[in-house]
């Protein structure tokens, strides 16, 4: 599989940390402190989950190498949607007119990207498709409680867009050389650690201190595990992506992998937690560093629990 092209979409909005002092008591050095978040982006009355994938999609769609009617399956990723019924992938369908594309939406949590990749290479190992589109898309605003102080001050907003084909399309084209899923609902305060209960609270963190520590063990485990099945060590990653949840979750990470500090594309401290789309944004943001032969490690951990991880070559 090979990642044709993948854009971003952020709100103009910036809501720094000083914006919380009145609103859960937390000063802009303890929430910096604590989570290395300084400010985030925050969707307009305007804009939600899908339109925010729409944009995200018009960025990418401009300088595509093929046509976007030729795409044959959308997957949509988020847990923060605006409809239920008419989710992310089939919005974005209707708005550019996918006439030949199967379309699901789907939720792992913050894993729900890589899980989105590994269903697209199910579909093209079946022969089922050959040109997909993946949408990650949270509109974590429209569901946090902004005085809570446990996680009100934690969520950004944003989307990004990430086309895949089956088989190499350009010299451009970053290499899926693996991917690989698990889901851990099984594991310590998994079904109550994060929630979001549209009718009953919205996003709630009352067990952060599990996320934590189940986050470390299992975004390190995912990693090394795919780097092992491919016959590759850390040693050989020249950069990691990891979900960009706390940076004292990113920092931990990056020292139990001995990694330098340049290797960690970390983009928190300004964009808070966008959830699933928190990986994706990150490669699209730093897509210009990445030189042809580059080994690039993604590496997610998602409330419910489940984790996941993606091996790319430039």
């Amino acid at each position: 599989m090979y990642i044709n092209k993948i854009s971003h979409y952020l709100p103009e909005q910036i809501v720094p940390n000083s914006y919380f002092k009145d609103k859960n008591g937390l000063s802009d050095e303890w929430i910096t402190k604590r989570t290395g978040i300084k400010e985030r982006r925050v969707a307009s009355r305007k804009e939600n989950a899908n339109t925010m994938a729409v944009d995200a999609v018009k960025e990418a769609v401009m300088g595509l190498s093929y046509p976007v009617s030729e795409v044959d399956l959308i997957v949509g990723a988020t847990y923060s949607p605006y409809d239920t019924v008419v989710g992310v992938a089939h919005f974005v369908q209707n708005i550019f007119n996918i006439d030949k594309a199967k379309a699901v939406t789907i939720t792992s949590a913050c894993s729900s990207f890589v899980n989105a990749v590994e269903i697209i290479e199910g579909y093209f190992a079946m022969n089922k498709a050959e040109k997909a589109l993946i949408i990650a898309s949270e509109h974590n605003s429209a569901y946090h409680t902004e005085e809570d102080e446990q996680s009100g001050h934690l969520f950004g907003d944003g989307a990004a867009a990430i086309f895949i084909s089956k088989n190499k399309i350009s010299d451009n084209d970053i290499e899926i050389i693996d991917v690989a899923t698990k889901g851990l609902g099984n594991i310590g305060k998994a079904s109550e650690a994060v929630c979001l209960k549209p009718i009953n609270g919205g996003i709630t963190m009352p067990f952060g201190k599990d996320v934590f520590i189940n986050a470390n063990k299992y975004m390190i485990n995912g990693l090394t595990e795919i780097l092992d099945k491919n016959n590759l060590s850390i040693d050989d990653i020249n950069y990691v992506i990891p979900h960009q949840a706390n940076l004292r979750i990113i920092e931990h990470i990056r020292k139990k992998l001995n990694l330098n500090e340049e290797k960690m594309l970390v983009n928190i401290d300004k964009l808070g937690n966008t959830g699933c789309a928190s990986t994706p944004i990150a490669l699209s943001q730093n897509q210009y560093k990445l030189k042809k032969g580059d080994l690039i490690g993604i590496t997610v951990f998602g409330g419910g629990y489940s984790n996941g991880a993606i091996l790319l070559r430039k």
